[in-house]
């Protein structure tokens, strides 16, 4: 079986920007530069009477950066998911004796997950149980 691992010559510019984006995000001088911005406004609100033109300036600007993060952010989440779960989809198929149903399991409706849930909650009772017993 191929698989092809590698550049990120098929990705989507947004993806591409996002992930860029995310890893910027991320650093700690991008957060001291956002710290050093807003220590700079709240010290000019003496300059400008504490106007609520002031105060518009930060409100604007920090519900953009937030509206626009939330997908930067769910992009990078669901990249990371996506990637987890074919880490274990694979771990599920080397593994001899695994349950290959569980392959793919997140692509399930929820009332199958529950039921497949509920039948390795009774196996976990059973295998504690039997430790209580042993014990």
């Amino acid at each position: 079986m191929a698989i092809h691992i590698g550049s990120q010559a098929g990705s989507s510019w947004f993806s591409i920007f996002a992930r860029k984006a995310s890893d910027w995000a991320g650093r700690p001088m991008t957060f001291a530069a956002a710290l050093g911005l807003i220590l700079l406004w709240a010290m000019a609100g003496p300059v400008f009477g504490y106007s609520d033109t002031w105060q518009l300036v930060i409100n604007t600007s920090t519900t953009i950066i937030t509206f626009l993060m939330v997908f930067v952010i769910q992009n990078s989440q669901n990249r990371d998911s996506e990637a987890i779960q074919v880490k274990l989809d694979e771990l599920i198929r080397a593994i001899e004796n695994a349950n290959d149903k569980l392959l793919d399991l997140e692509e399930l409706d929820i009332e199958t997950i529950d039921k497949i849930r509920d039948d390795y909650r009774r196996l976990a009772a059973d295998a504690r149980s039997k430790i209580g017993a042993d014990a």
